[in-house]
């Protein structure tokens, strides 16, 4: 059975996807990013942008019956090298016990004011 995640962005529908989708005990959660009501939030600090997705994430996975003790993969696109330790720092205070596998690149955004894209993987244990 499939669940498909809203965040109710109007991007979904014209894009044509879903925050995060449950297959089974997998949920994958789409690309976040510091988008609230279709604003760039925290615009020029990739940190608290980065807190702000994991706080994204967190909701998606708690729709989708999933926890953030859950992740077991994490996928960090950042459109600036020098914001990797920022960015590590915000992803430690959330999975500093729980350490999923993750990997950081340096990606262009499609906003000029995204600094930090985050996916994430869950699999959850019955």
């Amino acid at each position: 059975m499939k669940t498909k995640i809203s965040s109710g962005a109007k991007w979904e529908d014209i894009i044509g996807y879903s925050r995060a989708v449950r297959v089974g005990n997998v949920v994958e959660v789409a690309g976040t990013t510091a988008a609230i009501d279709g604003e760039i939030v925290h615009i020029g600090d990739a940190y608290l942008q980065a807190k702000t997705i994991f706080g994204i994430i967190e909701s998606a996975l708690q729709k989708a019956g999933a926890k953030l003790e859950d992740v077991v993969r994490t996928r960090i696109f950042l459109k600036n090298p020098d914001d990797w330790q920022v960015v590590g720092k915000a992803h430690g205070e959330v999975f500093k016990n729980i350490k999923p596998s993750s990997t950081m690149v340096v990606a262009q955004m499609i906003h000029p004011e995204m600094l930090v894209e985050i996916e994430a993987t869950a699999i959850v244990e019955d």
